[in-house]
């Protein structure tokens, strides 16, 4: 039997100017084959609100600090199961869809990794809904290029 340990996260879809969504590559340390595309975003301090922690968590991935005003509300939500480090995780998570302001030059800064991210992750880029589609790179939700064609309402 299975055990999870439960687990409230916080899931940034982060756009560019050009609708494309910023992701990360990165492995679980016991299956360092296992290499995947996932969002921004992860577990909530706590008592740390689901938006207080996509502020927290985009400021920490991404170096881009916004309040949560700018953050919004959540525009999505779902439940899922994974293994990481040797544990079963059951997460509930909830995620927001925010625009990198375009008055900013904004450049990713991944300095506020923790150590688990510096060990786990080793790239990121920005990926259109076409090449999300197109591509036989594993990505999580598996549900993303549907999820951000109807955020952004349709054809992208």
């Amino acid at each position: 039997m299975t055990v999870f340990t439960p687990r409230q996260a916080a899931r940034v879809l982060l756009l560019d100017g050009d609708d494309r969504v910023l992701l990360f590559r990165g492995s679980d340390p016991a299956r360092p084959d296992h290499r995947y595309w996932f969002t921004p975003g992860g577990g909530l301090d706590p008592g740390e609100s689901p938006v207080d922690g996509a502020a927290r968590e985009l400021a920490e991935e991404t170096g881009l600090r916004l309040n949560t005003e700018q953050v919004g509300e959540p525009v999505w939500q779902e439940v899922t199961e994974f293994p990481f480090g040797g544990r079963w995780y059951r997460q509930e998570q909830e995620f927001f869809l925010v625009r990198v302001p375009a008055e900013l030059a904004f450049e990713v800064d991944t300095a506020g990794f923790d150590q688990i991210e510096r060990d786990s992750i080793d790239e990121h880029r920005w990926w259109s809904v076409a090449e999300l589609e197109g591509t036989g790179d594993r990505f999580y939700p598996t549900e993303l290029p549907a999820l951000l064609r109807r955020l952004l309402g349709g054809e992208r």
